[in-house]
Formats: structure tokens, sequence, C-alpha cells
């Protein structure tokens, strides 16, 4: 039986898949090698980029006028600056791949150049020399996880590929194509004396940049419909809309999330039932709580000051777009955590609520609670108490924390949010709202009970041009916001991040109302 494939590349016979080559620009793709063009494919982690590698591979050895071979140098990662051992992995990598495609010649070659010639020309000498004993057919090279590479090695191979390039087609490759998570132009390389070299500079042969994107709505439901062809469960309607919706067409999360709920979950496993909707939900709950490795990575990059320069102002809801600079923009595009279509906004609802869940993560252990004192007799949360709680945590805590904060800037919305979150880890549920430009993060807290779902709002503020005009623009955002959720609850909080300015004054409660809604203001 196939199955939803969550990693490594997609193997039609075990796997539910869309044709690897028709995500590609393949007539453009084929025209690039026709004139012998270098150029690169990229695309964000687990998205198919080995898959479709491996698919025009087969196509071109199959046509029979190019000899083509894929090779992933990701071995030589360990190597980092140290050109000899990252040059030697590199090119015995190529020997096993073209024996493997059967193609022995190349480790001889492999093991003559490496005795007689230095790493810096090692690879550039071994690409040549098997040119010249391929015949009249052109060699189409697929470099996989080029920008793995560190450092000094990167350096090498770039620069020995340039180096070959006149020499194209008979004594050396027609065509390469780097693939990996970045463009070239975006590898940033520090040499030893502390210089940082571009890819672009260093592999400035480049005709094109390609990219692969993610599926559409209709590619979302076509390998959706392969489970239910193979199995006869169907996706109900209202459960194909909600894995779009949190996955934006993002390939890794289509599949985890169908392949949780279908044989994951005990539930989904019951061929005889639909996936509904709410199976859905809950297996977006486990992947999140799981820290799945293509979630953790993408935390990782995080900590990267050139993605935080990006992060940091669309959590904060920042109108300052003269701080956002385009090369950054593109870097977090490529890594797939944000998206340019519409507003600057975080890709997709899954990373917009792991994004928060990961910069807090070490403040949600340390908060301490027991569970029943922010429950009412009825098993809702007691929203005013809880509030009134943070209120003295935030006023005891924050100086301390938000100096631990990588994000500073955006550091009371994410205090606010990891101490939230540490509540409903008891069984409730955050949805958020943040982007450039908002100037305000809109919390969405869902918290079951014995007879229905609590939804309460909370939106958060930094004050902005006087008390009086952020609360009256506040209270006009939480009545739109509360109205479009069918909140039964709604409340301001408002952040005075006035220097030296006293507790006394910036911490308050209020009761306001704004168009027949009665509306929570917390000072803070």
């Amino acid at each position: 039986m196939r199955f939803f494939n969550t990693a490594g590349p997609v193997r039609p016979e075990d796997h539910y898949c869309l044709p690897p080559l028709g995500r590609l620009d393949l007539p453009w793709i084929l025209t690039l090698i026709a004139q012998k063009k270098y150029f690169v494919l990229h695309a964000p982690r687990q998205t198919g980029k080995t898959t479709c590698l491996l698919a025009l591979m087969d196509l071109l050895n199959a046509g029979g006028r190019y000899r083509c071979l894929y090779v992933n140098v990701e071995p030589a990662q360990a190597a980092r600056n140290d050109v000899a051992r990252g040059i030697t992995a590199i090119v015995h990598q190529l020997a096993t791949a073209a024996f493997l495609a059967g193609d022995p010649q190349l480790e001889g070659i492999v093991a003559d150049v490496l005795a007689r010639k230095s790493p810096d020309v090692a690879l550039e000498e071994t690409l040549t020399r098997w040119c010249m004993q391929q015949g009249s057919k052109p060699l189409v090279l697929l470099v996989d996880e080029i920008d793995t590479l560190v450092g000094d090695t990167l350096i090498s191979v770039l620069r020995q590929v340039r180096a070959g390039y006149p020499r194209r087609p008979a004594l050396f490759p027609s065509t390469v194509v780097l693939c990996g998570v970045r463009d070239v132009r975006d590898y940033r390389i520090h040499q030893g004396d502390g210089e940082v070299i571009t890819g672009g500079s260093a592999f400035n042969i480049k005709a094109e940049s390609l990219r692969l994107g993610d599926f559409s709505r209709s590619e979302v439901q076509m390998v959706l419909a392969q489970h239910r062809e193979e199995t006869g469960q169907v996706f109900l309607p209202e459960a194909v809309q909600v894995i779009w919706d949190l996955s934006q067409g993002q390939p890794w999360l289509v599949n985890a999330l169908a392949y949780e709920a279908c044989f994951r979950m005990e539930a989904g496993r019951d061929r005889s039932q639909p996936i509904a909707a709410a199976l859905i939900d809950a297996a977006r709950e486990q992947l999140i709580l799981r820290r799945e490795p293509h979630l953790d990575q993408l935390a990782d990059k995080l900590q990267e000051e050139r993605v935080r320069r990006v992060i940091q102002p669309i959590l904060e809801g920042s109108t300052a777009l003269e701080r956002l600079a385009p090369d950054d923009i593109e870097y977090a595009v490529d890594l797939g955590l944000i998206t340019t279509q519409g507003n600057l906004r975080i890709a997709n609802p899954i990373y917009q609520e792991i994004i928060p869940r990961q910069l807090t993560a070490s403040v949600q252990v340390t908060i301490t609670h027991e569970a029943p004192w922010y429950l009412c007799p009825d098993g809702r949360l007691d929203m005013n108490r809880l509030l009134a709680a943070f209120q003295d945590f935030f006023r005891e805590h924050a100086e301390s924390w938000l100096e631990r904060f990588h994000y500073r800037e955006a550091g009371p919305q994410l205090l606010m949010q990891a101490f939230l979150q540490r509540i409903v880890n008891g069984g409730g549920r955050i949805d958020r709202e943040y982007g450039l430009g908002r100037m305000r993060t809109d919390l969405l807290l869902a918290w079951p009970h014995p007879v229905g779902v609590q939804k309460v709002v909370i939106e958060l503020k930094v004050l902005h041009k006087g008390l009086a005009a952020t609360v009256q623009a506040g209270l006009a955002q939480t009545w739109e916001y509360a109205d479009r959720c069918g909140a039964g609850e709604a409340h301001l909080v408002i952040f005075d991040r006035t220097p030296d300015k006293p507790w006394e004054e910036k911490c308050f409660r209020r009761e306001e109302e704004c168009r027949g809604r009665r509306i929570t203001v917390w000072g803070l």
C-alpha cells in the first residue's frame, strides 16, 4: 500500500505523489541544457527538489542525447574549511554515483587525480578527464545540496567549476545544475581573514535561477485523491480545505498532515470512516508537539541574524518597512519562512505558530502554575484572573526575560504568548495572526469545556502616539477580530515601553465598550 511521504525522495511505487517533472518548467530547463547553460534550482527544504532532479536525470539518460549524473555533495559538509577533505569527499561521491549508474571508469580517474593533483584543481581535473572519456555525449551534472558546503570548500567547488566552464562541452560538463535551499547569490562565504565572498561572485557563470514552488490547491487535491483511490477512504471537503489553509501548499506539510491523520492516528486508520476536518486539526497539533525534524530545522534558522531582521518586524506588526533589506527578505523567502504574496507574512499558519513557540520555549518550561487556579467551576477559563496573573508576572519578570530574548523588540508579545501557551497546553489552543504593518498581534484562545468551546480574543498592541489613540484604534481592531472569530470574550492588552515610566502608571485594567461589545483593556 502506498502512503504519504515525509522523508527523502518520492518513489511512485511507494508514495502518493505528483509527476515530478510536471512541477518544473521542463521546456525551459531543456532549452537551458541545449544551450549548454549552467543554472541554479532552489527551493525550501522538503519541497521535492531531489525527486525532481532524479526524474530529470532519468529523462535525459533515456533520451540518449546526454549523459546525466546526479550527485549529492552533503557528505563534504563536515570538512568545512578543509579543502583537501571536502574535495576528496566530493570526487569520491562522483565516482560512487557514476559506478552505481553503470560507469566504473571514474573510480580510476579519481584515484589517479588525488594522487597527482592539488585539491584546488582535483575536481576540475576529474571532470575534465571524465568528459574526455564520454565520447560525443555531453555530460549534464546535477549537484544537490550544494549550499550545505561551508567556507573554503564551497569557494573551491564553485571556482573549480567556473575554471572548467570555457572547456565545455567536450572537456567539461556541458551543463551543471546547482541545487539547494538558497540561490547561489545568497551563499555568504567567510574566509579565514574575515572577508565575505558571495556565491554570485564565485560563480558568475550562472545563467538562470529557477525556484521550485509549493503545491497549488488543485495539486493538493490530486495528492489526497490518490489515498481514496488506493484505500477507498475519502477526505471530506472541509478536511481538504483545512489542509490547504494550514499548509498553503507546502509539500512536506501537506504530506505530514495527511500521513498523521490517515496512518498514525487510530481514528484515521479505520478506512470505512472519512477523514474529517477535526482529525486534521488534531494532526496539526501532534506535528507541532512532536517537534518533527522539518519544523525543528526551520525553527533553527530563526537564530540567524538575517532571518531575525525580517521575522522580528513581522512579529511586532511593525510599519517600519525601511528596516527590511531586500536581500534579507529574499533569503527568508528562499528558506520558506515567509511569503511575499499579498502582505509580507509568515508562509503558512503552522509556521506562524511554530515560530513564537520556538522563540519562547525556554520561557514556557520555566513558568509554573497549578491547573485549578485559572479555571471556573464550569470548566471555563477565568480570563480576568488569568490576565491579572500575567500582569503581575510581566511586572515582576519582564525586565529579566526581555534581556534574554534574541527577538527583543517583539519580546512583550512573545512573553504573553509563552504565558498563555503554558496554560493552554493543558487542553486548549491558540491561533495567531500577525504581520508586517498590522501594528498588532491577534490571539484567538479556544478552550474546550463540558458544554462547548470557549473562544476568547486577546489583541496585543504597543503604545503608539498616546494612550487614548492606541486604545481607540485597538478597540476597533479587537471588535473586528472578535466578530470575525465569533468569540464570546474580548480583551485588549497594551504594552507601554516608555523608558523609566513607573509601573503604577503603566498597569491598569478598565472596561470599555465598542459597538455594543464589552472589551476589557489591560495596561502593562
